[in-house]
């Protein structure tokens, strides 16, 4: 008598479904990529697949999802902030924060790809996920930016491009650094890194001592 399969728990077989999911989009794309392959790859059929998840788009946001809750962006950068603000080192502060963004692009390098992928392949989950989660942690530090400028630490500005310049820098620098391959040709180590990157930055937007004394 043929002995009967062990049924995998739908738990266990979702995040099975997920796992593949997140490989083969981060190599392919999400056009590069068919629900029969990431079925296959995980060793069932389609319909064991839709039972879980709608169609391709939600599978693609369920990976994406499940990428940002393990990075967490936005509640680090509020933590860094509210630990750091009160020591009034903003070049401590926003090595910091380089740092942090380092961290979790490490921690999820797939997650790079993925938004990448998507951002070229102009799908609208690109735009989803920028909307919902990027804005939000731009708009942590642009309220952080706001309080300097009404302070008269940092110039009048517009204090959610400022965010975004920051945090471009950094973006910048990790991406031409691992997706095109720039640390084969330069390396330099990370802290020193973040810190160059953060007093870049702060020469650029501190008010001149000048202006900072006459509001006092």
């Amino acid at each position: 008598m043929k002995a009967r399969r062990k049924r995998i728990p739908s738990a266990v077989r979702r995040k099975q479904i997920l796992a593949v999911a997140r490989r083969l989009f981060s190599l392919q794309g999400f056009r590069g990529t068919t629900t029969r392959q990431i079925a296959e790859e995980a060793g069932i059929n389609e319909a064991i697949l839709f039972r879980h998840f709608r169609g391709k788009d939600a599978l693609y946001w369920a990976v994406l999802e499940e990428l940002r809750k393990s990075v967490s962006s936005q509640k680090e950068l509020q933590a860094t902030i509210q630990s750091r603000a009160s020591a009034k080192n903003d070049e401590d502060l926003f090595t910091e924060i380089a740092h942090g963004v380092f961290r979790r692009a490490r921690r999820e390098p797939a997650l790079t790809r993925l938004l990448y992928f998507s951002a070229l392949e102009r799908h609208s989950l690109s735009r989803r996920f920028f909307r919902t989660y990027a804005v939000a942690s731009w708009e942590v530090l642009a309220k952080y930016i706001r309080g300097k400028i009404r302070a008269g630490d940092f110039r009048s500005m517009n204090p959610m491009l400022a965010a975004r310049t920051f945090t471009g820098m950094v973006g910048h620098y990790y991406i031409i650094q691992t997706l095109f391959g720039a640390k084969e040709f330069q390396s330099f180590e990370e802290r020193y890194v973040c810190r160059t990157l953060a007093r870049i930055w702060l020469n650029g937007v501190r008010a001149d001592r000048a202006t900072r004394h006459s509001r006092k």
